[in-house]
């Protein structure tokens, strides 16, 4: 299970100047003109994870794989998206794609690089985006709650764009919905402004480390939980470096994890994501499940076989795994489990599914 995270802004935020620097490519053209992005560039990243070394040391795998990410760069929005401005239409098609969204926000002055507006003004930058996605969801509902519609709209479904269409008319906080209904059922309604969020101040160089006056404000408004404040040029810098290089440049400029990582972090706990691990001789390998996963589920990721068959889990937990130095050793010290259909796995379990073909 790999997840799509979709970088959003308005144009000349840094959207491309990230997308290039968390992928480690320049796929993405940065430019100092709106639209330099027209079609989504998409890079699929390995998420890294040091447990995932320390468990094929002491297997002796062959391969070590890492489950991914994928990120995507969207053309920057304008206001009047809703309605076709600048690339309106297309923005909005290639946000319905994603599983979260990454709100890039402009927090630095330049002299250099364009502002579509006159001032630098992150939470005004903000609600041009989050209401040109209200304004899209809003014309989708209305279409999908139409008589001619209507019947083939299930209940449940239903009641998710009754309930969206009068938050959004009354100008209330569409995301409160997350406590009132099933997230699936939230997620297949497809509305823009539903999907988990996360906002990255973009700020300059000398602000990364303490943020500045403008991340601060930003902060003030919407909260410290789900903002993260990042230099998308020191992140592009930080890529050129070898591993050496990257730890010495990171310790003089005082940044302790990279933006990858905060982003990963994040995107993990708003999405409820958890990893587990299979391990042995040929490879080590980490797999993305959501959290409170049956082990069924969580085998299902490896093949559908898997869950189709599935009569019970070896585990054992990680810290355990380390310990005593495998599987052997966990299963003479009895540290290792087997578990059954209704096991919820739990992040950094160790498993081998056993099944009937």
């Amino acid at each position: 299970m790999s997840f799509k995270c979709g970088i959003v802004g308005l144009p000349n935020v840094g959207k491309s100047t990230l997308f290039n620097a968390l992928t480690n490519s320049n796929k993405a053209q940065a430019a100092n003109f709106p639209f330099c992005t027209i079609d989504p560039n998409v890079g699929i990243v390995s998420v890294p994870d040091e447990r995932l070394n320390n468990l094929a040391k002491i297997s002796q795998s062959k391969k070590v794989i890492n489950t991914t990410i994928s990120f995507v760069d969207i053309a920057g929005l304008v206001k009047g998206a809703s309605k076709g401005e600048g690339l309106g239409n297309k923005f909005l098609s290639h946000i319905r794609e994603v599983d979260a969204i990454i709100h890039m926000i402009r927090c630095f002055d330049s002299d250099d690089i364009q502002n579509v507006n006159t001032t630098v003004d992150p939470i005004r930058d903000l609600e041009i985006i989050e209401t040109e996605m209200k304004l899209a969801d809003l014309e989708s509902i209305t279409k999908r709650l139409d008589k001619k519609n209507k019947k083939n709209t299930e209940e449940d479904e239903q009641k998710i764009l009754e309930t969206a269409l009068e938050n959004i008319n009354n100008d209330k906080d569409i995301s409160t919905m997350i406590n009132s209904f099933d997230k699936k059922k939230l997620n297949k309604s497809g509305l823009l402004s539903l999907k988990p969020k996360i906002f990255v101040c973009n700020v300059d160089e000398k602000s990364v480390v303490e943020g500045n006056n403008y991340s601060k404000e930003f902060i003030n408004k919407f909260g410290q939980e789900n903002t993260l404040v990042i230099s998308a040029d020191i992140e592009n810098q930080i890529n050129e470096f070898d591993f050496n290089e990257k730890s010495n440049y990171m310790k003089m400029i005082g940044l302790s994890d990279t933006g990858l990582s905060k982003l990963i972090q994040k995107g993990y706990k708003i999405l409820e994501l958890e990893t587990y691990f299979t391990s042995g001789p040929e490879e080590t390998r980490a797999w993305t499940i959501q959290k409170n996963c049956t082990a069924p589920k969580a085998a299902g990721e490896i093949h559908s076989d898997f869950e189709k068959g599935f009569i019970r889990a070896e585990t054992i937990s990680y810290d355990d795994f380390i310990k005593n130095n495998g599987w052997l050793n966990s299963k003479t010290n009895g540290k290792m489990r087997l578990e059954g259909k209704d096991y919820i796995v739990k992040d950094g379990d160790i498993l081998n599914f056993r099944f009937n073909t």
